[in-house]
């Protein structure tokens, strides 16, 4: 581990000793953005793999996976979001992931890591209204200053969890 990741990890030490809730992320990137989704509701991580097309779905669902005997579908979140498409890369991953009770995968470029965030540096989004992914937003956090955005897995899908 280097200086600067140590030092950073000890930061966030005395933040967490300061009080408050503490969020477990997955961060991630799609396009030149980073996003965060909360550890809990992922299953698992994986490598890309061939999709079987799902005929009359909607636009942002790529297809289905076989995953241990469990047809999953995945969704494409540069679709979601409006990006145009990209080729894939060895760095690309699915996350496996629950939301209320349904089991779906997300298409991502790549996934950054794990970390844990205090709650009290999370802010609202700023309102820039609907459209792109702004709508998807949960929070913006700061973490060793990059800027994350946390995602509303509910939103992507459609359920309007608000969490």
């Amino acid at each position: 581990m280097s200086k600067q990741q140590m030092q950073a990890m000890m930061a966030m030490d005395e933040l967490v000793e300061e009080g408050g809730a503490l969020l477990q992320l997955v961060s991630f990137h799609v396009g030149d953005e980073e996003f965060a989704i909360d550890i809990l509701g992922v299953q698992e991580i994986i490598r890309m793999v061939e999709l079987t097309p799902v005929p009359n779905a909607p636009y942002f669902v790529e297809g289905v996976i076989n995953l241990r005997g469990k047809v999953i579908p995945i969704l494409d979140l540069r679709s979601r979001f409006g990006l145009p498409p990209t080729e894939r890369t060895k760095d690309t991953r699915i996350i496996v992931v629950e939301i209320e009770k349904t089991v779906l995968g997300f298409v991502v470029d790549s996934v950054e890591e794990v970390l844990r965030l205090p709650e009290r540096l999370i802010e609202t989004p700023p309102s820039t209204g609907r459209g792109g992914s702004a709508e998807f937003h949960r929070g913006v956090g700061r973490v060793n200053g990059r800027l994350l955005m946390l995602l509303d897995l509910g939103q992507i899908l459609g359920v309007g969890t608000g969490s």
